[in-house]
């Protein structure tokens, strides 16, 4: 299996610094800093390209488990949204919402949240964040 990379550089003190951040070799490059990390600033933060990463594995997983179970989905669009708060003297992330809205011919309601279920339990990303809670929002359209 091959191995990802990401990369971060920071220049400068926790309040004053800044840096970017880049996904596999140039994909995605972005700035953040405290301000775009704990407050509203112009700029990403770790938190959010977790998020965007547990949003496509939990899709891909979720296509993988109804594919394996003979349906064939036509969209999954999921939203994570990462909650870090100040635990003791540092911070933690305690919680990610999961929230998926996916178009399946054929599944019933019963079938799609066992699937739904699975992809949480399963996909990397869930198992990387055990110890917080996630929880799962899914519904079926059409």
């Amino acid at each position: 299996m091959p191995v990802r990379y990401g990369e971060a550089v920071w220049n400068g003190s926790f309040r004053e610094g800044s840096g970017t951040m880049t996904v596999g070799r140039g994909v995605f490059e972005g700035p953040y800093s405290a301000g775009s990390r704990f407050e509203e600033s112009a700029g990403t933060n770790p938190e959010e390209l977790l998020a965007a990463a547990h949003a496509g594995c939990f899709s891909m997983a979720f296509a993988l488990g109804l594919g394996r179970a003979g349906y064939q989905p036509e969209s999954i669009r999921t939203t994570a949204d990462v909650h870090i708060e100040k635990v003791g003297d540092g911070f933690k992330i305690t919680r990610v919402d999961l929230k998926t809205r996916a178009r399946i011919p054929g599944i019933d309601r019963d079938a799609f949240m066992q699937q739904a279920k699975a992809a949480k339990a399963g996909c990397p990303v869930s198992q990387l964040f055990q110890g917080a809670e996630i929880t799962l929002d899914a519904q079926l359209e059409g």
